[in-house]
């Protein structure tokens, strides 16, 4: 395990690895082409920050960038981003006017459309919209019933110049369970929404339903595009693979520094609620992330890594620190020491490990690292045209092994994605990984 050293002084700090952003782009086009590949940035990109990933997608590849709100995509327009933009969740109190003047294409379930004509009117300018239909999310999207009626609306309102519908679209609601019947039946669905509209006379740019683990699992669900998010911060969606078995490289690393480290009896109790007492004298060692910082207060059996060792996290996370038994007391002092809580790299704990010790996903793990963990980027143009001086946004050391070189040693075993769990080697994973701890 290797050290990435920060120009910077940090108590916590979640690094993000631009090159494993655009290395999970790369591999993800591969895998959906010919279909296009629209890199999911909502939630500040998935709590790795929108603007310098969705940057860093576009740069690899990635055709479209998708938000749920409207003001998700206007902070990027105001970065200077051009690349098309969609995004698809809205109320009645949703400025469409401001979207529409930005040029950030609607997603429109059904009571959507009239505001959005009534925007494009005002500003006499033609929204660009997707028509979502509900193939059995149960969420947002137009009920099958309904389907028929808002298509012919918006052909309407295409002919008299206030819209132009660009792409029909769904979403999966099982594809991470890729043997499960409820996939089939929402691809059978969606082909046929989308015949209503091709048969209304829409000429559609994009029809999309795919997200992560269907781009991975279902290349009949590909259509002209894929949504992607989970995969391009190089998580795994499937409980039984991991990253490297998919070509995915792990983009955040969170760590801290050792707070306090002090010599306990046993019989000490530990945190609120005294629920953890030390069996034995031992070394307690104090790390300033808590709940304030997106780490679940709930986690139970989950791992540290200290100095390439891994230890347990005891007792409750408080609001702002949380404390590590080292079961020793000849570990030395090591207040100042680099604490990884999650990351890629052998040794390391990963978003997975603490999602199973939340009871949660490892999507939740990594968005919910809050605004207070300063974010510190690896891979970008500053570092390779200045040489990793610090700069606005901060750089730090060569990776061990480049993310591209980890994706290509891996994308031999992508196919486990298509394997019947007996088919396949979740022993497989490949340790070419590229080490940013």
């Amino acid at each position: 395990m290797s050290s990435t050293s920060s120009p910077l002084p940090y108590d916590r700090q979640a690094v993000i690895n631009l090159d494993a952003i655009r290395a999970n782009v790369r591999h993800l086009r591969e895998i959906a082409a010919p279909a296009r590949v629209m890199a999911v940035v909502k939630a500040d990109a998935y709590g790795h920050g929108a603007i310098p990933v969705a940057r860093a997608a576009l740069e690899a590849g990635a055709g479209w960038l998708g938000v749920a709100h409207f003001t998700e995509g206007l902070a990027l327009r105001e970065a200077g981003i051009d690349a098309p933009i969609l995004a698809w969740l809205h109320t009645p109190d949703t400025d469409f006017a401001a979207g529409i003047e930005a040029g950030i294409d609607v997603g429109i379930s059904g009571w959507e459309l009239e505001p959005v004509v009534a925007a494009a009117r005002q500003l006499e300018r033609p929204a660009r919209v997707h028509l979502k239909i509900d193939t059995g999310l149960g969420r947002n999207g137009c009920p099958p019933a309904l389907w028929e009626d808002l298509v012919n609306r918006a052909v309407e309102y295409q002919e008299l110049g206030l819209l132009r519908v660009v792409g029909v679209f769904s979403h999966l609601a099982v594809a991470d369970e890729p043997h499960r019947p409820e996939t089939d039946d929402q691809v059978d669905r969606f082909r046929e929404a989308v015949a209503v509209a091709e048969n209304a006379g829409l000429d559609l740019e994009v029809r999309h339903l795919a997200n992560t683990p269907g781009t991975l699992s279902r290349p009949d669900a590909h259509f002209d595009m894929v949504r992607v998010g989970l995969g391009i911060y190089g998580l795994s969606p499937f409980e039984t693979q991991t990253p490297e078995e998919l070509g995915l490289v792990p983009a955040m690393t969170l760590r801290g520094r050792v707070a306090n480290c002090k010599q306990v009896p046993a019989g000490q109790g530990v945190s609120y609620g005294l629920n953890y007492l030390t069996t034995e004298p031992t070394t307690l060692v104090l790390v300033p992330l808590g709940y304030a910082d997106g780490i679940p207060r709930s986690v139970t059996g989950v791992q540290v890594a200290i100095g390439g060792k891994r230890y347990d996290l005891v007792g409750r996370v408080a609001m702002d620190q949380f404390v590590v038994d080292l079961r020793t007391n000849d570990a030395g002092d090591l207040l100042g020491e680099e604490v990884i809580l999650f990351g890629p790299g052998p040794g390391v704990p990963d978003a997975q490990d603490w999602a199973v010790g939340a009871g949660t996903i490892n999507y939740e793990i990594v968005t919910r690292v809050s605004p207070r963990v300063p974010r510190y980027y690896t891979g970008t143009a500053d570092e390779q045209d200045d040489g990793g001086e610090a700069a606005p946004v901060a750089v730090a050391e060569e990776l061990t092994a480049s993310a591209a070189e980890q994706a290509a040693a891996a994308a031999q075993v992508r196919a486990a994605a298509l394997a019947s769990p007996d088919e396949r080697n979740t022993d497989s994973a490949g340790d070419a990984g590229a080490v940013l701890a």
